[in-house]
């Protein structure tokens, strides 16, 4: 049974830097939220590599032309 730490979730989703993959195919946060593709918040959680949906994940994918593996990775649980 996986345990997570207390306060949270174990970190084992990696993202790359989404909003620098994202500038250049030439979306800035402001296009993106201007053109209502992404929302102020789910840019933050992007600035601060926390989770986020697998809709917003599409969005982006669809955005850079990609596969979900170019942004991001699994690792293992060093503690397990």
């Amino acid at each position: 049974m996986l345990q997570f730490p207390e306060g949270g979730d174990a970190a084992v989703i990696v993202f790359v830097d989404i909003l620098e993959k994202l500038r250049e195919n030439g979306w800035s946060g402001y296009r993106l939220q201007k053109e209502g593709l992404i929302s102020n918040g789910t840019i933050i959680r992007l600035r601060k590599k926390m989770s986020i949906s697998t809709d917003t994940l599409d969005t982006i994918c669809r955005l850079c032309q990609c596969q979900p593996g170019e942004l991001l990775t699994w690792e293992p649980d060093p503690e397990e």
